[in-house]
């Protein structure tokens, strides 16, 4: 079994989480972490738990998303991981940092991209790949079908969905995959979003505003 611990990290309140199982090896998904502090915080959540990080991933590329990119990757020489079509939001983002006042240091490129369907494996969990664009142009959520969890980044919050009026953002698109994608997962997988509290599919597809 996974288990999963959220950090809300740096101005944009974003969720880092920590995925990990009985093996030892865990996911590093979506570093926010910007301050020494938060930095701190997730290297003492690895070690005390004698973790083994294995893989970064981003679920897409907004700056919120990124921020940790390169410390995971001084810390424990993982490269990002995400899909092809995220790299032109990343390569965008040392301009976007520099006009919003945020501190940036560049994340490394993968030497593997993710793919828009498959699986992607560590330790003794499976997480399988949704290709949900729609709040960026290649966002993936990752899906542990055994545990019911769904890291779905910026996609489906607690009452609200991902915003789209960002460079690359579509409305129509992001409700499409919600409904499609994520809407057909069992209701009692939980979510757990980018931003704010974990909610579950069955709760959203139910009151979730933005679908009637």
């Amino acid at each position: 079994m996974a288990s999963i611990r959220a950090f809300s990290n740096n101005p944009y309140q974003e969720n880092t989480y920590i995925l990990y199982d009985d093996s030892g090896e865990c996911a590093i998904i979506d570093p926010g972490m910007y301050t020494a502090a938060e930095q701190n915080a997730v290297v003492n959540f690895i070690s005390s738990n004698q973790l083994k990080p294995v893989l970064l991933l981003n679920t897409h590329c907004h700056i919120d998303h990124v921020l940790g990119n390169k410390f995971v990757f001084d810390q424990y020489g993982l490269k990002p991981q995400f899909h092809e079509g995220e790299l032109v939001v990343l390569q965008a983002m040392p301009v976007w940092a520099q006009q919003s006042g945020i501190r940036y240091e560049l994340s490394p490129l993968p030497d593997t991209y993710l793919p828009e369907s498959g699986t992607i494996t560590f330790g003794n969990t499976t997480l399988e790949l949704i290709f949900a664009p729609g709040h960026s142009p290649a966002h993936l959520c990752f899906y542990s079908k055994d545990d019911a969890l769904l890291v779905g980044g910026d996609v489906l919050f607690s009452g609200s969905i991902g915003r789209t009026d960002l460079p690359g953002g579509n409305h129509t698109q992001l409700l499409q995959n919600i409904r499609e994608k994520l809407f057909t997962l069992p209701s009692n997988v939980v979510v757990y979003p980018g931003h704010g509290p974990e909610t579950t599919i069955g709760l959203e597809r139910e009151t979730n505003p933005f679908f009637g």
